[in-house]
């Protein structure tokens, strides 16, 4: 497909999402893990190797007054639009849960110490952005996938920069040097043989700078998540040039949740509820966009209509949120990648790095 016809783009992927929810249509929290978005399942794949997580009905129920608990996030990200899903839906009064939404502006290394140290309890954030903090040894776990998809390559329709490897000799505006969106399209250019750190010139936008860079012609391409870059396609004048959608991270998660690690340890069960609770809002998200859109629409861009939001959760692939081995392996495939553009040392390993910072809440 050609990836200049923006919106036949942003609308396929849109429908291929809703195809794929139904395809894969469960009772609300059946399924920890599900693949293959935007396409059909192979006839002979052998769903024993995902996880099944407890539901609300077999899973032991807290019990006394609501469990209160702080859950930081990123208001202003339509990725995460089930957590207001969870609010909206009673998810989380499901299993005795009184969850405070804490909208979080901070950097990861001060996100994460709060977690550990108990000013919140769990959070929500990007893979490639945890972690190379994690390795600093925080006190928290990750226990679950939301969803994959909402880091895209953009440029302007004119600008000769068709595909990923274009980007080769050219100048891309990015809004943080050690941003997730830097980090995953680095790792795609070095997969392609480019040297993302040589051949590439990285230049830092903070804020609205990028889009006035943009538009003086300062960078051939740029990055941008969503909900800013849906809205920048609407404009004829650019177009997609890739997203972590494209290859094999179709079927990956780009965000996860953490957990306090006390919490872990000492509630069991309450790590479960809330893990649970988060699970079953993304599978509603994924099969009711139109509602999950409705719920985000308070906390989006005052531009973006309830069809730009439902579009977007379309988009998302919310009925990916593994956990367990699941989990596991693609944090280690993360750390794999971050190892290939020197974010981690040669000697990490891997293996070990993945099992030291996930829990199986459901496994115990």
């Amino acid at each position: 497909m050609d990836k200049r016809d923006n919106g036949s783009l942003i609308h396929r992927r849109a429908l291929l999402q809703g195809a794929a929810a139904a395809a894969f249509a469960a009772p609300i929290g059946v399924f920890g893990a599900q693949a293959f978005p935007g396409r059909s399942a192979p006839a002979n794949i052998d769903f024993s190797e995902f996880p099944i997580c407890k539901t609300a009905s077999d899973a032991p129920a807290l019990t006394g007054a609501p469990r209160k608990l702080k859950l930081s996030w990123n208001a202003g990200a339509v990725c995460l639009a089930p957590l207001p899903v969870a609010i909206d839906n009673g998810f989380f009064q499901k299993h005795n849960l009184d969850v405070e939404l804490v909208n979080y502006s901070g950097s990861t290394d001060q996100l994460l110490e709060a977690i550990a140290t108990g000013k919140s309890d769990a959070g929500l954030g990007m893979a490639l952005r945890w972690l190379k903090p994690l390795e600093q040894g925080f006190d928290v776990k990750i226990a679950a996938g939301t969803h994959g998809g909402c880091m895209r390559v953009l440029t302007r329709t004119n600008s000769g920069v068709d595909k990923l490897a274009d980007l080769k000799g050219k100048v891309v505006g990015v809004g943080d040097l050690a941003g997730p969106d830097k980090n995953f399209f680095s790792i795609q250019l070095a997969k392609q043989g480019i040297d993302p750190n040589k051949d590439v010139d990285w230049r830092p936008f903070p804020g609205n700078l990028l889009q006035l860079a943009v538009d003086k012609g300062e960078v051939q391409a740029f990055l941008a998540s969503d909900p800013l870059a849906y809205l920048w396609l609407k404009n004829t004048a650019y177009k997609e040039v890739a997203s972590n959608l494209d290859g094999d991270y179709k079927d990956k998660t780009c965000c996860i949740v953490g957990l306090r690690g006390s919490l872990i340890r000492e509630e069991p069960q309450t790590a479960r509820a809330i893990t649970q609770a988060l699970l079953d809002a993304a599978m509603f998200t994924s099969q009711n966009p139109e509602k999950a859109a409705k719920s985000f629409q308070p906390y989006a861009p005052k531009n973006a209509s309830l069809a730009d939001l439902e579009c977007m959760v379309r988009y998302h692939t919310h009925h990916h949120h593994p956990v367990g081995e699941v989990l596991k392996r693609e944090l280690k495939a993360y750390a794999d990648d971050l190892k290939s553009v020197s974010v981690f040392k040669a000697s990490t390993d891997t293996a070990k790095f993945a099992e030291k910072i996930y829990v199986d809440v459901f496994g115990v």
